[in-house]
């Protein structure tokens, strides 16, 4: 066995080691590469996977692969959805969503894409880094953490072992995730499982889908069509009580269910075909020592929601941030206690929306479909919504345990001019902690304050309204998209202090709630008293 490549400090060949290079190993790497972080990946499979799995991310997905570098415009991997519909036996419908062109994070609400074109573009931006390293044909044998550093086994093809040592360690591994299985993690099943058919088609003329998305809630067959990206169309068919999976996992089994939907093999080329079980459950550990897991290797949802990628990326972008922070010595190990805190509970309300979603779906009775008919024509909707806000963790509180919004949501996104550079703020800003407010925060902070907001590499923002007459510039900026005053406005705040995941740490009316608000960030951190800023 050998020891794989030089460790930057004398001790580790990376700061961190990713096991699989699905869309979720690849975001966090690229996340922490630019941040200077030595990454390596290992992936078992030789070359990437060549079929699409998720079909669907939102906006909230939408801004963070923009920010990685992804064209914003998605040419090629990924079209708008304008609606998503929910309809009985009889063509009635059940449920209604609207998209919107442009969502509150400055993209389209929801987007369906090719997931192989999507790995690919973010295979091109990893590849900029000189920092992040990919091992293919390479497969994950034993880790062991010895506390103070985590050494991996790989094994090749050809049977040669190579030891990887690194600081932390994540699991991206997927649901039959090695590095779960390593940690000991157990999973919280949330029984709800069913099996379906997946087609994915390619259609040899274009052809208009309106709405692009569908749920056809007909007891005798439960169908999904959606969009599968740029000139794909996906249709699935739920497993009938009484159908064996091997006969519905069958050529002529698929075209015979896509036919009533025009869909043959004179017309379309079936690209895949393949039969899939679904699950409801997330880990019951995120975090075991120097072992982290993050996206299929925590958690598996039901796809109707289509929130399973997008959580995924919601972990990468958690965890990145506060894996920089103790990395570069700024704070304690314990910081990465509040990533499986508000990454589980957040996690499990996604998913049980995905089963609550699916259950309106996935009956195969005639007498229950029509009472869930009546039940939903009548009004009785279920709470639909995925942007859900952080409940617990690193947010400020000013009464009890749990925060009140805004604190714990997303921040929304607009266009704002900074002197004479314009566009998405996120783009203007850069990375990093956000502290806006509608007075300069800068000049009404202690130095002390100052100092730590400075020394995290916060950005402090004075926004005001476009045609104001106040000069943009390094402090100053200009709201033009009329987004960030009417958000503080109706939390009644004067500042706003924005997590680099884009969550509202916390809101303050006043100079003085600004203090506090600081203050609470600063003991949340969970200082590091050795701090060692040059080993990044």
């Amino acid at each position: 066995m050998t020891l794989q490549g030089q460790a930057g400090d004398g001790r580790y060949d990376s700061d961190v080691v990713i096991v699989g290079y699905g869309p979720v190993g690849q975001v966090l790497s690229i996340l922490l590469a630019r941040q200077g972080w030595r990454v390596t990946v290992v992936e078992r499979w030789e070359a990437p996977y060549g079929l699409p799995r998720a079909t669907s991310f939102d906006g909230e997905t939408a801004r963070t692969l923009v920010t990685l570098g992804i064209d914003p415009s998605f040419a090629g991997v990924a079209e708008p959805v304008d609606a998503y519909d929910w309809r009985n036996a009889s063509g009635s419908t059940l449920l209604s969503l609207d998209f919107a062109d442009v969502g509150m994070h400055g993209f389209p609400d929801a987007l369906h894409f090719q997931q192989p074109e999507l790995e690919n573009a973010l295979r091109t931006r990893a590849s900029t880094f000189e920092n992040l390293r990919v091992h293919r044909g390479r497969t994950a044998v034993s880790v062991t953490d010895d506390g103070d550093g985590v050494t991996l086994v790989t094994e090749d093809a050809d049977g040669e072992r190579t030891a990887l040592t690194s600081a932390w360690l994540v699991g991206c591994d997927g649901a039959n995730s090695f590095v779960r299985e390593s940690m000991g993690a157990g999973r919280i099943d949330l029984g709800f499982s069913h099996d379906w058919l997946l087609c994915d088609v390619v259609l040899n003329e274009p052809r208009d889908f309106a709405p692009v998305n569908v749920q056809i809630c007909d007891p005798a067959r439960p169908t999904t069509v959606v969009g599968g990206g740029p000139g794909r169309r996906r249709w699935e068919f739920m497993r009938l009580p009484d159908e064996k999976t091997d006969d519905l996992d069958r050529p002529d089994t698929a075209w015979r269910l896509l036919e009533p939907f025009d869909v043959t093999p004179d017309n379309a080329v079936l690209a895949r075909h393949t039969v899939y079980t679904f699950k409801a459950e997330l880990v019951d550990t995120w975090r075991k020592g120097r072992l982290l897991l993050a996206g299929d290797a925590a958690h598996s949802m039901p796809p109707f929601a289509g929130a399973g990628m997008c959580s995924g990326i919601r972990d990468a972008l958690n965890l990145s941030w506060k894996l920089g922070l103790v990395l570069q010595g700024v704070c304690e190990e314990r910081l990465l206690d509040s990533y499986g805190l508000e990454r589980g509970d957040h996690v499990r309300r996604t998913t049980e929306l995905s089963v609550q979603l699916g259950k309106i779906i996935c009956i195969t009775d005639a007498a229950e479909a029509e009472r869930r008919d009546a039940a939903l024509t009548a009004g009785r909707t279920p709470d639909r919504s995925v942007a859900l806000a952080l409940r617990d963790g690193l947010l400020r509180r000013t009464v009890g345990t749990v925060a009140a919004p805004p604190t714990g949501s997303v921040v929304p996104q607009g266009r704002v001019a900074r002197g004479p550079v314009s566009g998405l703020f996120d783009q203007v800003a850069g990375t990093g902690f956000v502290l806006v407010g509608t007075a300069d925060p800068g000049p009404v902070l202690s130095p002390e304050r100052r100092r730590f907001l400075v020394g995290l590499g916060t950005h402090m923002v004075q926004l005001v309204p476009d045609g104001s007459g106040v000069r943009s510039g390094e402090d100053a900026w200009v709201d033009l998209d009329d987004v960030y005053l009417p958000f503080l406005a109706s939390a009644k705040a004067q500042f706003a202090l924005v997590r680099p995941d884009r969550h509202v740490f916390g809101v303050a009316r006043n100079v003085r709630e600004l203090g506090a608000m600081v203050d609470q960030l600063k003991s949340q951190l969970a200082l590091s008293e050795v701090r060692d800023p040059s080993r990044h």
